[in-house]
C-alpha cells in the first residue's frame, strides 16, 4: 500500500487555493463565509 497523504504544494494550491475557490459560486461562498468570520487566511495558498 501506498501512502494516504502524499503532500503536494501545487496540486493542493490548484485544489483548495484562493484563485480555485473563486472561480465556482460554492468556492465564493466559502470565501464569503469566511470573510465575515474574520479570517486572516481565506484560501490555503
Amino acid at each position: 500500500m501506498q501512502p494516504t497523504y502524499r503532500p503536494s504544494k501545487i496540486a493542493r494550491a490548484r485544489k483548495c487555493g484562493f484563485r480555485a475557490r473563486s472561480k465556482s459560486p460554492g468556492g465564493r461562498k466559502v470565501l464569503a463565509n469566511r470573510r465575515s468570520t474574520g479570517r486572516k487566511r481565506l484560501g490555503a495558498y
